[in-house]
């Protein structure tokens, strides 16, 4: 059985007193997801372009997959249970015996980080999109907030 996705993005990274809160959706809805200040700090660097002073977790993964000949296709939010997220990375790797598709269950922090440094797209299974609450206007808020 095939699931509905919708494509998302990164909308904001704003620190709270116990992490950083992710703000992710698109023009019709943003929903957030709370992580640990380190992974939001990641997710910032990986959103402005900025390399790291020494490889990060999700650096040393992704020159992993490089060398495996492996790269990340597309990251899906698939799940929420009770404020949790379920995250699945999707890789793509092509060697001498074909092509091959591989899906781990992955944080969605981490995974995050990893589509934003390898330019790959961010999708929520429509369930999760259609059953987290709306964040759009509390997001533009906040941004009016720091203007």
């Amino acid at each position: 059985m095939h699931q509905p996705v919708v494509p998302v993005i990164v909308k904001g990274v704003m620190p709270t007193s116990s992490g950083c809160a992710i703000f992710l959706g698109n023009d019709d809805k943003i929903f957030v997801i709370y992580v640990d200040s380190g992974i939001g700090e990641a997710i910032q660097r990986a959103l402005n372009g900025e390399a790291s002073d020494r490889p990060m977790t999700h650096d040393l993964m992704l020159t992993i997959l490089d060398g495996l000949g492996a790269e990340v296709e597309r990251v899906v939010i698939a799940d929420v249970d009770r404020g949790t997220f379920y995250a699945r990375l999707i890789l793509s790797m092509e060697n001498e015996l074909g092509h091959k598709i591989v899906e781990i269950d992955a944080r969605p922090s981490d995974s995050i980080v990893l589509a934003l440094a390898s330019e790959a797209p961010l999708f929520a299974a429509g369930k999760v999109f259609d059953s987290v609450d709306d964040m759009t206007a509390i997001l533009a808020k906040i941004l009016e907030q720091e203007d």
